[in-house]
């Protein structure tokens, strides 16, 4: 009786089963997307930032390199703040000068998207024409860089002028790179201190930076051993991946 109940399922059931992935896998790209948002406009603050004080202020190039040094002291697990990065944030800062476009458009792709059209792309309506592009069409960032270089623009950028403000869809390239962004990834990892602190209070904790291999590996699953105990943390990696169910 038991083992029969556990194979047969109620009427119905298989539906509902499917609507609850579907909305599991709506709920994670928003998830990722806004956490993406925040990370680009953090971005961009920090170059304006940069940017401001090295005007006004006089302050020299050597300034990025301080701040590179400080911040990694500061947050060690987090990758996005070397000297290279910091000066494609003066640029994107300086490319980019209105925030709000920053926070409705230029926000939606993955800080890598953003780093190629810096690299490739001159014109900002050129820039704003792919990203609307690559939103539409879920373009990882191999086919954007692809796009530019093939001169689509030129061939169709007049002829395309009306986009659809939405996100992309769940199954695109750009969504799922945008899930597995180690920016993103590495903008929510605590700090050590923090984790301890949140280990001793019985709160869940993020991974450390660098482990996304070893947890979507592992079955899904990241385990770590604490020095003072047995304590274990497990980090799902469904909350990373679209369609782990």
């Amino acid at each position: 009786m038991v083992a029969r109940s556990l194979i047969t399922r109620p009427a119905g059931y298989d539906e509902f089963l499917q609507d609850l992935k579907q909305r599991i896998r709506t709920a994670q790209v928003k998830a990722v997307f806004a956490v993406n948002r925040e990370l680009i406009v953090l971005y961009w603050q920090v170059g304006r930032e940069i940017l401001k004080r090295q005007s006004a202020a006089g302050w020299g190039a050597k300034v990025v390199e301080h701040l590179a040094s400080d911040l990694h002291r500061e947050f060690p697990g987090m990758t996005g703040f070397s000297r290279t990065n910091l000066l494609y944030m003066r640029a994107f800062a300086e490319a980019w000068p209105d925030e709000q476009i920053v926070q409705q458009v230029v926000g939606q792709i993955p800080w890598g998207h953003n780093v190629r059209l810096l690299d490739l792309v001159k014109t900002p309506a050129e820039r704003e024409w792919y990203i609307h592009r690559a939103i539409e069409h879920g373009w990882s960032r191999n086919v954007l860089v692809h796009q530019i270089e093939s001169g689509l623009y030129r061939r169709q950028g007049k002829a395309q002028t009306n986009f659809r403000a939405t996100l992309p869809a769940q199954q695109s390239e750009l969504a799922q790179q945008a899930l597995k962004d180690l920016y993103n990834f590495d903008f929510l990892t605590l700090a050590d201190d923090a984790r301890e602190k949140e280990l001793e209070g019985g709160f869940p904790t993020l991974p450390e930076s660098g482990m996304f291999e070893k947890a979507t590996s592992a079955g899904g699953f990241f385990h770590s051993r604490e020095d003072s105990g047995d304590q274990r943390r497990q980090f799902s990696a469904v909350d990373l991946h679209g369609g782990v169910l």
